[in-house]
């Protein structure tokens, strides 16, 4: 396959993505006009839009299972639409399936797997459908041939065969009258045209070229069709962009990941030269070393605003998650007999690439949770006072250098000493104080459920430990809310992006370290003589209430002098807050993050290690965890002392 047919695939399954984020959209939005004498013509409209380009375009690839599935789904939307069928529930939960199957059907090829089966959904389309027999615009009379050896057809539309009514789905279609379509190629030629090369098993026959010549299509003699299958294609040098239309342009994110590790490379580099320069500044005049000063600026903000384009390149909403589900939530309330509405906002909030990948699975495992244990039943909520609809509620807002994602429901909120007798059983340890961080801390422990057998609408439970982990994995953080048979709220806190921030340098004894400033909530100044020690620590009186403190030197045992002054960070949210004490704060930097992916040296409480330019390994701390490292180590003790 030549570099521009892996170009052109390329842009092939990235118009497949837009058609069916439309039909996700859409889908949902067509279910209001069941029963109705006509259902809504705009929804109607764009969703056969989307099948029917869907369709086209998979012809041109010879995609045939998934050219067949839109041509169905289609053919249905085109009866809907014109009248001549009214739009059932039935007709609703066909296409809804056969939606999934053709977004399966897509995925395969684009993994290269075997093309998928989609006869049984073709056969259900065909049984709602008042007919379902392809349209074909007339070409010139083909001849009747034999079977045969194999024949290369070249196919170049304009304006005036298109006015006609020939295009390649005709022109395929024609084809496929002659024999097996072999394999189907676009082709660009002189200044851009672009045409499409068919090679088809056949037999010679008498062909009438100028008939086909007049539509577009020149055939070559067997000989010369066999010596063009066998020999290798033309490379075309393969473009860095494709246009997709006169505003876009479609990038391969590696590409973008490059770009990304080169500016990250040049922010090591930049820190480097700052040391050098600031070593020699005594030996430098002051006029000259003005000027140096000033260049040195404007290339670290030159290099700071090309980093924030970059990001920016990378960032797509956040509603390419939330699209989905309510897809999930229709199937879960059908399966369980509740009654879900979902209320989605904030979907315009931008986030990276990435991280709208890697969050996926775990938003909608959460989404399952809510339905399945976090919403009552239809009679439940009936006799609660509530209406017989649950609300699933998701939101997403952006502040600073993070992204808040909230997954809120308005159940029955969480039972507690449900959730302890179950850490229990499963030989958890308890937790001294139950507070929602606790209770977080349980239900997301490995093994954990509140079920007694598994099913299909997986529980609070190991699943729960994924998410988590995910999110900790991202540089994020998870917090917990509920009110008793009012409802519960999961919210993520993650960094725009993981490849570059800025943090703040720290010093613990000789040590230096990078915490991201993301994370932090406040810093603060601690007098040694403030502290006051407890049973299970050490606090602080912080805007009048007890803050628990963690020495950093104990957590990471780093030997230090005593001191009358330290400084803190205050993480973690209401009710969770601790401030993570070091001996100072050195200053602010910008930092490049080298995550450690490799299991056998990952620690808990280290999110990876930096570069400050002076070619040490600095350790960038996951403030999250050592907070969390600190309150289990505490609660720990606590169980001890009363074990004994």
């Amino acid at each position: 396959m030549t570099d521009f047919f892996d170009t052109f695939l390329d842009d092939y399954f990235a118009e497949c993505d837009e058609h069916l984020t439309t039909v996700r959209r859409t889908l949902l939005a067509l279910e209001s006009s069941v029963g109705q004498p006509r259902a809504e013509p705009a929804v109607t409209e764009e969703l056969f839009r989307a099948f029917h380009s869907l369709k086209g375009i998979a012809g041109m690839v010879e995609h045939r299972e998934i050219e067949l599935l839109a041509h169905e789904m289609e053919t249905y939307l085109r009866a809907v639409r014109e009248g001549e069928i009214r739009l059932t529930t039935t007709g609703v939960d066909t296409l809804m399936d056969a939606a999934r199957l053709l977004e399966a059907a897509i995925a395969a090829r684009r993994n290269r797997l075997q093309p998928l089966d989609v006869e049984h959904s073709v056969a259900e389309l065909r049984q709602i459908a008042p007919g379902s027999e392809e349209v074909q615009a007339p070409l010139a009379p083909a001849a009747v041939v034999e079977a045969g050896p194999l024949w290369e057809w070249i196919f170049t539309p304009s304006p005036e065969l298109i006015a006609r009514g020939i295009n390649v789905d005709v022109v395929r279609a024609r084809l496929r009258a002659l024999g097996d379509i072999v394999s189907a190629t676009p082709i660009v030629g002189a200044a851009g045209a672009i045409a499409f090369r068919f090679v088809v098993q056949g037999a010679r026959g008498e062909i009438d070229r100028d008939q086909w010549r007049a539509d577009g299509l020149i055939c070559s003699q067997a000989e010369e069709a066999s010596a063009a299958s066998t020999a290798p294609a033309p490379r075309a040098e393969r473009p860095a962009t494709t246009l997709s239309s006169a505003n876009h342009v479609r990038v391969d994110l590696a590409r973008l990941d490059d770009l990304m590790r080169m500016i990250g490379d040049l922010v090591i580099l930049r820190a480097r030269l700052g040391d050098s320069i600031a070593r020699v500044e005594s030996h430098v005049p002051p006029t000259d070393w003005r000027a140096i000063q000033e260049n040195t600026s404007a290339l670290e903000r030159q290099l700071r605003e090309l980093r924030d384009g970059v990001m920016r390149v990378r960032l797509v909403p956040v509603g390419e998650i939330f699209r989905r589900v309510p897809f999930v939530v229709r199937d879960l309330a059908r399966e369980t007999g509740k009654r879900v509405t979902v209320d989605i906002s904030g979907q315009a909030t931008e986030i990276d690439k990435f991280l709208v990948e890697r969050m996926l699975d775990p938003v909608l495992h959460v989404v399952r949770n809510a339905v399945s244990h976090g919403l009552e039943s239809v009679e439940e909520r009936i006799a609660a006072g509530k209406p017989p609809e649950g609300t699933i509620t998701l939101s997403a807002a952006a502040a600073g250098e993070m992204v808040t994602i909230q997954i809120a429901d308005d159940g029955r909120g969480i039972d507690t000493e449900r959730v302890i007798a179950r850490a229990r059983v499963a030989g958890l340890p308890i937790p001294a104080q139950v507070d929602e961080a606790a209770i977080l801390e349980l239900i997301s422990s490995p093994g954990f459920s509140t079920r007694e057998a598994t099913d299909r609408i997986s529980g609070r439970g190991f699943g729960m430990a994924v998410v988590r982990t995910t999110v900790q994995e991202l540089g994020g953080a998870m917090r917990l809310a509920w009110n008793p048979r009012q409802g519960t709220r999961f919210t993520f806190d993650l960094p725009l992006t993981l490849a570059i921030t800025d943090a703040l340098i720290a010093r613990v004894g000789a040590e230096m370290f990078a915490v991201p400033q993301a994370a932090i909530r406040e810093v603060i100044e601690v007098e040694a003589a403030a502290i006051h020690a407890l049973e299970t620590g050490e606090i602080i009186q912080y805007r009048g209430a007890p803050l628990p403190i963690v020495r950093l030197s104990k957590v990471l045992a780093v030997p230090v002098k005593p001191a009358a002054r330290l400084h803190a960070f205050v993480v973690g949210g209401a009710g969770s807050a601790t401030a993570l004490v070091v001996d100072r704060i050195v200053g602010q930097r910008e930092i490049v993050v080298r995550s450690t992916s490799d299991r056998l040296i990952r620690v808990d409480g280290i999110a990876g290690a930096t570069d400050l330019g002076d070619g040490r390994a600095v350790l960038i701390l996951d403030a999250a965890a050592l907070a969390r490292y600190a309150r289990n180590t505490r609660g720990g003790i606590e169980r001890e002392r009363e074990t004994a």
